[in-house]
């Protein structure tokens, strides 16, 4: 099928039928028609001028040239090469063919042609090879105008394009050529390749086989780098598509040129507080590069984690650390964005690679008297940006840092000593002289003087870090102990103690726009606390030294108010009360606190948080191998069970550590039988209450683990476990059986009323039947009559009984009926003439004339003579 015929019902479509008549049409064929047949040269060049004109300046002529005027143009470019000004006039009705007309405004459903003709002519492999012919034409012009038509191909239907160039032989080669031809036309083939390279791993290697990287750095440097314009930022795109989950190419560039053309791009030249807009572009672009080389690779690449690791042992050997340093830290004028791009690098070139640890942690920044370490300026910017997301990439920074690095963890920890008090009030230039930890400890107090839990947010959050999964930092830190704001407010307050008055404080506080509180304050804080307690009994206990800390907790765990992040949180740090205490005193142990949950809250709801948590959008939407051990779905899930489990054993053995002595139970020396019998019989009633009570918290716990609707796992921990079991099975038993009872009632009076409805039917059919029956009789009789009636007038014999004989038999039995109705009435009259004389008597028993009140009464109601006569 030709272009024509392609094109032809969507032209009809358009123009409403094929024979439109519209002057754009008549006049685009009549052009076509000069181009095609023209005799003169000058004609047919006057002639495709005029269609490029009318193409370029109207949505109809782009649609009728689409339609017939394709073939037209390729024969040209195919078949006049060597008159360049035609094969120029066609290639521009080409690109404007494929360009949408901007100052044309329709509804958003209407036709678009350009997008039309691009579809239209990328189907035609040959269309695609021509061009790229077209490439090696010396005319300056005819290979502007042939990348442009490529490019608008390419950008329209990438895919399509894709695969035809592949099929041409050298196809990709001629595209290469491009980028050291002029720079017009070099940086229009710099955009072809930074599409076609995308997301096309084939094509990806050809490019750098046919020597990408070296043109690309080449043209950079003429540009001059960071501080060039837009071509740099397309190298950069280009460079990155190239690297992008593409291992092997990575490879190419490390062992061929080096990584050192791509950091010098990174150096600040001139003015390095001069950051433009395209300056800062092309560093975001430089520096994502870099990500991507620490990345390795696609994530199915077996060896992206090697190639990871070699990248950035490479990129820190060429000093790319200081560079990073310079615009994420040093560099007062860089815009936030370049400098949390550079943090974040930071904080990947440093994960899980000890060298580069050791060298950020070894690394002085500033000068002459001002020089601090980096990781104090590091800490400096999370204590004092007012960028959230400058904060959270340096806080990246340090996460990554203390990532299964105890040593750097146990260095940090071991500078925590609270500044002198005469350094309390220095102002926020002036700790420079200052330690890391102690700068750590001023930001956790500073909230003490402005009420602002910003700072000791920010602090805490770089405390979680140092503390995770570090048994010797939670002890130490545990130690530490900071003054009161004024000396007579009282004692020292342990570092743990203010970490949970800060909590509590964080509940009730507003924003600065008077709104309540901070929605990130108590997870961080929070977010520490489940770090600093897990797996650390001596934490649980300090934790547990201040009753008020666990009545808090309680209700912080209860609250409506509290998020479902905080609630949740909250139950996690209360159920580490739980696994992780070892203390025996009373009213601390872990069965105090199993008892305080579940009369406080009761096991169903507490359990309930996790749940509600894990389900929020924070839980669902955190990758597991990017979020803290307490915050990921699957290690809250397991703690949720790990919680679980310890409550039923709390509860299975109960106080076990306080075991009778059995020295106690003998007689003392001097003590008379009358006092020891005595204390043995109060020892024995504290025994019995304390066994009616356990008792009664076991029922409890039973009930409240039956509703949760959860499997408990087997346990062998005692006979109160197996009671729970037991109890739970029973109640699931008898639920069950309720069940089928009812299921069954149901089923009785369904079969009942399905029984009375089919009797009912049977009834109605049978009515039905009898009803039909006496209609055919009555039919039959009314046949039967009407032959009588006509056998009646036409005077012919009748086979019907004599209407003498049946008159007289129905007098007969109308006489026997009247004789029978006459008796009847005469026995009523009988008996009403007995009342009568019966009540006469009576009358005339109390005085009465009952002749005197019997008068007029037969003459009003008596019969007529003449009918008693005739009845006789």
């Amino acid at each position: 099928m030709d272009l024509a015929s392609r094109y032809k019902g969507v032209v009809g479509f358009v123009f409403g039928n094929e024979n439109s008549g519209s002057s754009e049409d008549s006049y685009v064929e009549r052009l076509l028609d000069r181009i095609s047949n023209g005799v003169l040269a000058e004609d047919r060049r006057n002639a495709i001028a005029e269609l490029q004109s009318i193409v370029a300046e109207s949505g109809a002529g782009q649609l009728a040239l689409g339609a017939m005027g394709f073939p037209v143009l390729m024969g040209v470019l195919k078949e006049e090469r060597d008159d360049v000004e035609m094969v120029r006039g066609a290639l521009e009705t080409l690109v404007s063919a494929l360009t949408p007309i901007d100052h044309v405004k329709g509804p958003t459903n209407e036709v678009q042609p350009a997008l039309m003709n691009t579809d239209l002519l990328s189907r035609e492999s040959e269309s695609v090879s021509l061009l790229l012919s077209l490439l090696a034409e010396e005319d300056f012009y005819v290979r502007y105008y042939t990348l442009q038509i490529l490019t608008a191909l390419l950008t329209n239907s990438p895919n399509r394009l894709q695969e035809a160039i592949l099929s041409i032989p050298r196809g990709i080669t001629r595209l290469m050529d491009m980028l050291m031809d002029r720079e017009v036309i070099r940086n229009e083939a710099l955009l072809l390749l930074t599409i076609l390279a995308r997301e096309a791993e084939e094509i990806q290697k050809i490019v750098v086989f046919e020597g990408a990287f070296e043109k690309i750095f080449s043209i950079m440097n003429e540009e001059g780098g960071s501080e060039g314009g837009v071509v740099v930022q397309d190298c950069l795109e280009l460079l990155n598509n190239l690297l992008r989950s593409n291992a092997s190419n990575q490879v190419l560039l490390r062992e061929t040129m080096g990584f050192d053309p791509l950091i010098s791009i990174l150096k600040l030249r001139g003015n390095s507080y001069s950051f433009t807009q395209q300056k800062t572009i092309n560093l975001l672009g430089a520096l994502e590069t870099i990500n991507l080389l620490m990345m390795g690779g696609s994530e199915s690449d077996p060896q992206k984690d090697s190639n990871k690791i070699t990248n950035k042992t490479v990129l820190a050997q060429k000093k790319l650390l200081d560079h990073l340093l310079m615009l994420g830290v040093e560099s007062q004028w860089a815009p936030v964005a370049l400098c949390c791009s550079a943090l974040r690098c930071i904080g990947d070139l440093v994960a899980g690679h000890s060298k580069n640890l050791d060298a950020l942690s070894s690394k002085f920044l500033g000068e002459e008297r001002q020089v601090e370490p980096a990781l104090n300026s590091l800490l400096r910017i999370i204590l004092r940006t007012s960028s959230m997301q400058e904060f959270i990439a340096a806080d990246f920074v340090f996460k990554n840092s203390c990532e299964k690095n105890k040593d750097g963890q146990a260095m940090l920890a071991s500078t925590l000593i609270p500044h002198p008090i005469s350094m309390s009030d220095a102002s926020l230039e002036e700790d420079v002289n200052m330690s890391f930890g102690s700068m750590l400890l001023r930001g956790l107090e500073m909230s003490e003087s402005d009420g602002d839990l910003e700072s000791c947010c920010r602090a805490a959050s770089v405390l979680t870090h140092i503390l995770k999964d570090n048994a010797q930092c939670k002890e130490k830190v545990l130690q530490v102990e900071l003054e009161a704001s004024m000396p007579s407010l009282g004692a020292p307050e342990l570092l743990l103690h203010r970490i949970v008055r800060y909590l509590a404080v964080a509940t009730s506080m507003k924003n600065k726009d008077g709104k309540p509180g901070y929605s990130y304050i108590q997870p961080i804080i929070l977010k520490l606390l489940i770090t600093w307690l897990a797996d650390c009994p001596s934490a649980v206990q300090c934790f547990l030294d201040s009753r008020p800390h666990l009545t808090y907790l309680l209700e912080l765990v209860s609250t409506t108010s509290s998020t479902v992040c905080v609630r949740g949180l909250a139950a996690v740090l209360l159920g580490e009360c739980v696994i992780y205490n070892k203390s025996s005193e009373n009213g601390k142990d872990s069965f105090t606190i199993a008892d305080a949950i579940s009369q406080k809250i009761g096991l169903t709801s507490y359990f309930l948080k996790f749940d509600e948590m894990q389900r929020s959008f924070i839980f669902s939407s955190v990758k597991p191998t990017q979020s803290h051990k307490p915050l990921t779905r699957s290690t809250a899930a397991s703690l949720e069970v790990n919680i679980r489990e310890n409550i039923v054993d709390v509860y299975s053995r109960p106080k076990s550590d306080v075991a009778v002595v059995p020295a106690e139970l003998e007689q003392k020396g001097g003590e008379i039988d009358k006092e020891y019998i005595k204390r043995l019989k109060a020892f024995v009633e504290i025994q019995c209450s304390e066994i009616q009570k356990l008792l009664g918290q076991n029922a409890t716990l039973a009930e409240d683990l039956a509703r949760t609707g959860h499997s408990q796992p087997e346990l062998t921990a005692g006979s109160s476990s197996d009671r729970v079991q037991v109890e739970t099975l029973r109640r699931d038993l008898q639920e069950a059986s309720q069940r089928v009872e009812m299921l069954k009632a149901e089923k009785a009076k369904f079969e009942s009323e399905a029984l009375m409805y089919q009797n009912l039917a049977g009834k109605l059919e049978s009515d039905l039947k009898s009803l039909s029956d006496a209609y055919n009789s009555l039919e039959q009789n009314n046949i039967q009559l009407e032959k009588e009636v006509k056998t009646l007038k036409s005077g012919g014999t009748s086979t019907s009984p004599d209407i003498e004989a049946i008159i007289a038999e129905a007098r007969e039995e109308a006489q026997k009926e009247s004789e029978a109705e006459l008796n009847d009435l005469l026995v009523c009259l009988g008996q009403e003439q007995s009342k009568v004389e019966k009540l006469s008597a009576r009358l005339s028993e109390l005085g009465e004339n009952v002749d005197k009140l019997l008068e007029g009464i037969g003459d009003d109601m008596g019969l007529p003579e003449g009918e008693d006569d005739e009845e006789d």
